[in-house]
């Protein structure tokens, strides 16, 4: 009967080991997961800012206006796209686009005004970007639409 009363004990002990080394590995997963959740709320907050706003650098106004540049290709090939910030800095990109040639054009945008001149496509660009109009803009949807030649057309037209 002594035997069994000791099995009975050391059965009891190793059941509570057991449950001692379950609880520590509980414990442990447990800081583990809060580590790993702090680490992700950190990254969130790294991505958004210190006051919780979005980057205002970040790019988040796109416009793009499609037109007709030369009177030589139509299908509205040409175009001008403008990739700008909270505050209105960025760039626009043209694209002139003819049979023979095309001629790519990039103008810094600072606070929604370009530094060098723009045609009246790339203002139209600027102006769908800051209104939220987003992608493909015809020029034809623009109030500056006359016969589709901007500024740019104008040198290369005059050739």
């Amino acid at each position: 009967m002594l035997g069994v009363i000791t099995s009975l004990h050391t059965l009891a002990g190793a059941a509570v080991l057991v449950g001692v080394i379950g609880i520590v590995l509980a414990i442990t997963a447990q800081q583990r997961s809060i580590r790993a959740v702090r680490e992700c709320k950190d990254l969130v907050r790294g991505a958004i800012g210190s006051r919780g706003t979005a980057d205002p650098r970040a790019l988040r106004d796109v416009g793009l206006v499609r037109y007709d540049a030369l009177q030589e290709m139509s299908g509205q090939m040409s175009f001008s796209l403008a990739l700008l910030n909270a505050a209105g800095d960025g760039v626009v990109v043209s694209s002139i686009n003819g049979r023979a040639e095309t001629r790519t054009y990039a103008k810094t945008v600072k606070a929604s005004e370009g530094v060098q001149e723009l045609s009246p496509e790339e203002e139209a660009a600027i102006r769908s970007a800051k209104m939220g109009l987003g992608f493909d803009q015809s020029a034809d949807d623009q109030p500056h639409a006359r016969d589709g030649r901007g500024a740019h057309d104008t040198a290369t037209a005059a050739r």
